[in-house]
């Protein structure tokens, strides 16, 4: 069982359907389209870990970490629910984490993500302070997961029109931040000129 989100969805999954024939495992693959790893109450995660605990299925496999969860917090208390219940967590980029070698990486890595995430929200937060200081107007923040707004911003950046990009979001099943399937050009340009990515773009030019 997979639970994945939207961007790159076709690579990451022939790599999941290359893993699960390996081990002769049935692949289902869930979809949390545009939901960030850093909240655990996604749909398609909550369905697979009631599964799991159910014993309907007996493998949570992943692409990579981020994509299950963003959080020590909660990334030790997924270990912890797989080995009570029996289950196991697989990690493409990490391996078996019901081994002791695959849950110290594991939690290594979850530690190192969870630190850089905290510093940049502390620039981000010194950033909005100082523009604002400067008597600088920004757009409203958005609502979005931070990785749905770094795309847009990085297609724009490389000369995809709004229209380009809105397709590229609902074929890739990303919500809008109405929480809508549908992206239209004027959607695109409200991420555009709110306040987070202008943020993006100052770092990208600093």
């Amino acid at each position: 069982m997979q639970v994945e989100s939207g961007a790159g969805l076709d690579a990451q999954r022939a790599a999941l359907e290359t893993e699960a024939a390996r081990h002769g495992w049935q692949l289902e693959i869930l979809i949390d389209a545009g939901l960030s790893g850093a909240t655990m109450n996604r749909p398609a995660l909550v369905d697979a870990l009631a599964r799991l605990d159910r014993g309907d299925a007996n493998v949570l496999l992943s692409a990579k970490l981020d994509r299950v969860s963003r959080s020590v917090k909660d990334f030790a208390g997924l270990l912890e629910r797989a080995q009570r219940k029996g289950w196991r967590l697989v990690l493409l980029d990490l391996g078996d984490t019901s081994t002791a070698a695959g849950e110290m990486t594991a939690n290594v890595i979850a530690s190192a993500a969870q630190y850089e995430r905290r510093l940049v929200g502390q620039r981000t937060r010194e950033g909005l302070a100082a523009k604002r200081a400067q008597g600088v107007r920004l757009g409203r923040p958005s609502v979005l997961p931070a990785q749905v707004v770094a795309r847009v911003v990085a297609e724009h950046r490389a000369g995809a029109s709004l229209r380009t990009i809105a397709a590229g979001l609902t074929a890739d099943g990303v919500s809008t931040a109405r929480g809508g399937g549908t992206w239209h050009a004027s959607a695109v340009r409200a991420v555009l000129t709110g306040q987070d990515a202008a943020l993006l773009a100052d770092t990208a030019c600093g």
